[in-house]
């Protein structure tokens, strides 16, 4: 690979890095050809793009961006990176489900948001709402008043016909 192949690699990477709110750093050793294009389905399917890039070339991109010196520990032997742009979440929930399957890729590091952690914390990622899930509850929450009152209402006007048909049978008796 020449030079100028080199730096447009790290670019791409780079513009991933710079976009990307969520990143996870994996270790696929062991894992074969059609597991590996499962996977790649899964994240595809969710809008994530996973990338195989030599761990130099990643971690000349990693340093134009500031703020990842702690992922450069990680990058050793190979390497599989998970880029998210909308949920940062999804990927560890991905990669969880993956392994429960095939007990073949660890997690190296992880970055939410900007913020490096270890990859020990996939399981914990995994564990959070999607965004979807927390607009979902947050609709749901918006609703739930407006719900409440016409439940309320309701239950007024079904009172009040209950009252009324019992003073009926009062004067029929």
């Amino acid at each position: 690979m020449n030079r100028s192949d080199k730096e447009q690699i790290i670019a791409a990477v780079q513009e991933k890095i710079a976009r990307a709110k969520g990143m996870f750093f994996t270790d696929f050793t062991g894992i074969t050809v059609e597991q590996m294009t499962e996977l790649r389905r899964e994240f595809r399917k969710s809008g994530i793009e996973y990338k195989v890039v030599k761990n130099t070339l990643v971690r000349k991109a990693l340093e134009n961006v500031t703020g990842y010196d702690a992922v450069y520990g990680s990058l050793v032997g190979t390497t599989g990176i998970a880029f998210s742009y909308d949920d940062p979440v999804t990927p560890a929930k991905i990669i969880k489900k993956f392994n429960e399957k095939n007990k073949k890729l660890s997690c190296k590091a992880c970055v939410i948001e900007k913020e490096v952690f270890a990859g020990s914390k996939l399981e914990e990622f995994a564990m959070l709402p999607s965004r979807n899930e927390i607009i979902s509850g947050i609709l749901a929450s918006l609703q739930s008043p407006a719900s409440g009152i016409a439940g309320a209402i309701n239950a007024v006007m079904r009172d009040l016909v209950g009252v009324i048909e019992a003073i009926e049978k009062k004067k029929a008796a």
